[in-house]
């Protein structure tokens, strides 16, 4: 039914991911987000690596966050059984506190809601693994395989829309069958347009009848110099691609293989 000028004002629920450890940006977007009177906040994973403040960055987001997931970052990283082979992973992993590494590793994989009777699921790279990710360009096979249910996301109702992150590229896609896919961007360390994102989920939560539903793309300019100041006092490991990351938005990665910047191809 049409909603009437007499219905309650819709819920609005805020979608942050991939801060990696950049406390500045994660400030600034959760400023936007309390100014837009937004209350609730569900994280899609990576708090850690490639920026200076993982430990801030989980304190904070286990303060304002209702919903976090697991990231590929965080699985990894705090990895008990893992060797690891660059002094830049054990200096970000040294900047956890006591306990951090245990509470990210047991995250949930997905998170599974109603909103304006749509099934809603949210998780970080795709539907079988953190570490598996489905770029903008994906095919039809990979856009299909994000509605279906696997060991990691478990059994239950398929989802009618699917957000998920990692990858650091926005984007919003549909198909006839009224499936929506959606990538949330980053926070902290978003490619392309460097500005940090999120998404605004908005219409009713639980609600099993169709209301309103609407995604929304929202970009919140942030002070980069001072985080690369506060990287460059903290000595982080590998400053010169963290800066091209967050000031210019070029994959670090590129610059490492001698590649041109399309982040796009490019493994995180």
């Amino acid at each position: 039914m049409p909603a009437s000028p007499l219905d309650p004002p819709l819920d609005r629920i805020a979608l942050i991911s991939d801060v990696h450890g950049n406390l500045t940006a994660l400030e600034a977007v959760l400023a936007d987000i309390d100014a837009r009177g937004i209350t609730r906040i569900f994280n899609l994973g990576d708090y850690v690596g490639k920026g200076p403040r993982g430990r801030e960055v989980v304190d904070l987001c286990r303060e304002r966050c209702e919903v976090n997931i697991l990231g590929n970052w965080d699985d990894f990283l705090p990895d008990p059984t893992r060797e690891f082979d660059t002094d830049a992973l054990r200096w970000w992993l040294e900047q956890l506190g006591p306990g951090q590494g245990e509470w990210l590793r047991s995250l949930p994989f997905s998170h599974d809601f109603t909103m304006s009777g749509r099934r809603i699921r949210l998780f970080h790279a795709s539907e079988e693994t953190v570490h598996r990710r489905v770029r903008f360009d994906h095919d039809e096979a990979e856009f299909l395989g994000l509605f279906t249910n696997t060991p990691a996301t478990g059994d239950g109702p398929l989802p009618d829309v699917v957000g998920y992150a990692d990858t650091h590229d926005p984007y919003y896609e549909t198909d006839r069958e009224r499936r929506t896919v959606f990538n949330t961007g980053s926070v902290g360390n978003c490619m392309g347009d460097p500005t940090p994102v999120y998404v605004i989920l908005e219409g009713v939560v639980d609600g099993t009848e169709e209301a309103p539903f609407g995604i929304q793309f929202a970009r919140v300019p942030y002070d980069w110099e001072h985080e690369l100041r506060v990287a460059t006092e903290m000595g982080l490991p590998e400053l010169e691609g963290y800066t091209v990351e967050i000031r210019d938005g070029v994959y670090r990665g590129n610059l490492r293989a001698g590649e041109a910047p399309d982040y796009h191809r490019s493994p995180r």
